[in-house]
C-alpha cells in the first residue's frame, strides 16, 4: 500500500511545484515583459503607486477625519499585495529582499499598519515617489512615446517634489508644538518652501539648534535641486540617440560624429 502511494504523491508535489513556477513566471513576465497585455498591467500599478502617493501627502489632513484608518489601512492591503506579488515573482527572492527598494517599503507598510505608533516616520512614505522615479517604472510611457527627452526634467521635478514633501513632513513631525509657530502641515509646507526658495520671510522659525542646522540642511538641499532643475529645463536642446559604440545617449541635434567616442552617427531625420 506504502509503495502505491509514494509516486502518488511525488507526482502530485512535482504537479504542484511546477504550477508555482509557472505562476511565477506569469508574473514576472506581467511586471518585468514587454507585451501589451504587460503593458497594460505596468500601467495600471503606476496609477495605483500614484494614487498611494497622493494619499500619502494629504495623510496629515486626513489624519484628523474619521475615514482615516479606513484609507490608511486600505493602502496599506494595496501596498503588501504589490509587495508580496513583487517577491513571489523575483528569480532570487531573499537576494531580491534585501534591495534598499524593498526594505523602504517595507518600512513604510509598518507605518501603515501601525499609523499611531510609528507616527513620526509616516513623512518617510514620500520617499516612495523617489524610488518608483530611480527603478525607472515611472518613466517607461515617455520612452515608449518618443518623449525620451522630458525624461531628465521630469526626473528634476521628481526630486524637488519629494525632498519638498519629505522636509515638510520632518519640520510638522519634529517641531510642531503649542507656541512654535507652526499651527498645522500647511505652515510646515510653506516654512520648507520659504527656506527651499531662501525667500526667508521670518514669520515662521524653527527653534533652538536643531531647527537652526534643520533650516541649513534645507536651504542647501532645496537650492541645489532647484538648480538642477533649471539646468535640465533651460540647457540646449539634444536629441535621443544611443551611439552604437559608447552608448552615450544624446547629442546635438546637428552632429556628425559622437563627441565622447568619434563614432560616425546617422541620427534619422525624425529625431531632430
Amino acid at each position: 500500500m506504502l509503495r502505491t502511494l509514494l509516486p502518488a504523491t511525488d507526482t502530485h508535489g512535482r504537479s504542484l511545484r511546477t504550477r508555482v513556477t509557472r505562476a511565477r513566471v506569469r508574473l514576472r513576465r506581467l511586471y518585468h515583459g514587454h507585451t501589451r497585455k504587460a503593458l497594460r498591467f505596468q500601467m495600471a500599478v503606476l496609477v495605483v503607486d500614484l494614487a498611494i502617493i497622493a494619499l500619502f501627502i494629504a495623510s496629515p489632513v486626513l489624519r484628523e477625519t474619521p475615514a482615516f484608518l479606513t484609507i490608511d489601512f486600505t493602502v496599506a492591503a494595496i501596498l503588501a499585495l504589490d509587495i508580496a506579488g513583487r517577491g513571489f515573482a523575483a528569480r532570487e527572492p531573499l537576494r531580491w529582499l534585501r534591495q534598499p527598494f524593498v526594505l523602504l517599503d517595507l518600512v513604510i507598510l509598518a507605518t501603515l499598519l501601525m499609523p499611531f505608533w510609528l507616527i513620526n516616520f509616516g513623512f518617510l512614505r514620500i520617499i516612495r515617489l523617489w524610488s518608483i522615479s530611480q527603478s525607472g517604472v515611472l518613466w517607461r510611457p515617455l520612452r515608449r512615446h518618443g518623449y525620451q527627452e522630458w525624461e531628465i526634467p521630469a526626473r528634476a521635478v521628481v526630486n524637488l517634489i519629494t525632498f519638498l514633501f519629505l522636509a515638510t513632513g520632518f519640520v510638522y513631525t519634529t517641531f510642531f508644538r503649542k507656541g512654535s509657530g507652526i499651527e498645522g502641515y500647511l505652515d510646515a509646507l510653506y516654512f520648507t518652501v520659504a527656506s527651499v526658495t531662501t525667500t526667508g520671510y521670518g514669520d515662521i522659525t524653527l527653534a533652538g539648534s536643531w531647527g537652526k542646522l534643520t533650516s541649513i540642511v534645507i536651504m542647501i538641499i532645496g537650492i541645489s535641486l532647484f538648480v538642477r532643475l533649471a539646468q535640465a529645463v533651460f540647457r540646449p536642446n539634444k536629441v535621443h540617440f544611443p551611439c552604437p559604440q559608447c552608448g552615450l545617449q544624446r547629442h546635438e541635434p546637428d552632429a556628425v560624429h559622437c563627441k565622447a567616442c568619434g563614432y560616425a552617427l546617422k541620427i534619422p531625420d525624425h529625431e531632430r
